[in-house]
């Protein structure tokens, strides 16, 4: 990092100090990222740049501040909790793209497509070390140490929880599955007001919030995975949870439907890895009522996210709202089949 810009960051870090009671902009948080990713002529500084070119929604960011202006929180503290987490949800999105082979992320290159697989390895590596820098400032302003357990944990359970999918044997069984769906997605999604809850003591809260999540997580999983069957999840083969043999709600639907005997026989093609009959399973599947089944699934898990939301406070009922209007918006999206 040359000078100017050293100067220019530690500027930028004094107003953050000083912004404890002006409205946060919602560009505060990227903003806070970029400041501290490596310069250009830095390992890792192109891929850094490549990556946060388009920072996405940056939903648990927002997720964070809103709690934290709900809650009358330290808004350098919260800035700091939000950054933590949004980075740590960016380095596992940049390790997911190595595991999957996706080479597509938010519209351009993924990161290990472009830089190559060690390079994303290193720099989703480095993207978890900012992480718990971020955690360590917001513990050390709020006087809340317990900031580091908690990313600490749920940086455990998501990687658990893509490890198991990874190590999926293809058992068809729906607690295997509903452990890696709400393990994957909702860890990161608890974590922006958990941390929040707890620097404001409510312990109430927090255990609601960690429910609260995972149903959603659960659900959002069962959509992205009706999506690939739509094939409505950007990839371009439809159904290739199937061919992969990956964990999928709409699998799993279809396997509950079979009579003992034919289900016999999908379940040795399915462990076999053979894709010899791949297309002839996979439109049995479409033209089953599985697909119907999962989205059955999925919204009775919404219905049960919901009932929990009612618990909280209402001033984290205004944050909570909008994340689920999203993820309701997402799941009905998914069951949208647009070949038909």
């Amino acid at each position: 990092m040359n000078e100017l810009s050293t100067l220019r960051n530690l500027a930028y870090e004094k107003s953050l100090l000083s912004s404890s009671i002006c409205p946060t902009d919602e560009n505060t948080v990227p903003n806070l990222i970029v400041s501290r990713l490596p310069t250009y002529d830095k390992p890792l500084g192109k891929a850094a740049a490549h990556h946060f070119s388009k920072p996405g929604k940056m939903l648990r960011a927002k997720m964070a501040m809103h709690g934290a202006d709900a809650l009358q929180m330290n808004r350098a503290a919260a800035i700091r909790w939000a950054a933590a987490v949004e980075v740590l949800h960016n380095a596992s999105l940049v390790h997911d793209d190595i595991c999957d082979g996706d080479k597509q992320r938010r519209g351009n290159q993924a990161v290990w497509a472009k830089f190559g697989r060690n390079v994303a390895l290193t720099l989703g590596d480095w993207l978890i070390a900012m992480s718990f820098e971020f955690a360590a400032e917001a513990a050390e302003i709020s006087s809340t140490p317990r900031l580091m357990r908690i990313l600490a944990q749920h940086m455990s359970r998501t990687t658990a929880g893509e490890a198991m999918e990874l190590e999926w044997d293809g058992s068809l069984s729906w607690d295997a599955y509903l452990t890696i769906a709400a393990d994957k997605t909702a860890p990161l999604l608890t974590a922006p007001l958990q941390g929040i809850a707890v620097m404001a003591g409510d312990q109430h809260a927090e255990q609601t919030i960690s429910a609260y999540f995972r149903d959603l997580g659960e659900a959002y999983q069962i959509g992205n995975d009706i999506a690939n069957f739509n094939g409505n999840d950007g990839a371009k083969l439809i159904a290739g949870d199937l061919a992969r043999r990956a964990p999928n709600a709409v699998t799993l639907s279809f396997v509950d439907r079979l009579d003992a005997d034919e289900r016999v026989i999908f379940v040795q093609w399915y462990k076999s890895g053979d894709i010899k009959d791949l297309a002839a399973w996979r439109d049995r599947i479409l033209h089953s009522d599985a697909i119907e089944a999962a989205s059955d699934r999925m919204f009775a898990t919404l219905d049960r996210a919901e009932e929990k939301a009612a618990h909280l406070s209402v001033e984290l009922s205004d944050v909570t709202t909008p994340v689920q209007k999203l993820i309701n918006q997402a799941c009905t999206a998914a069951c949208t089949n647009p070949a038909a």
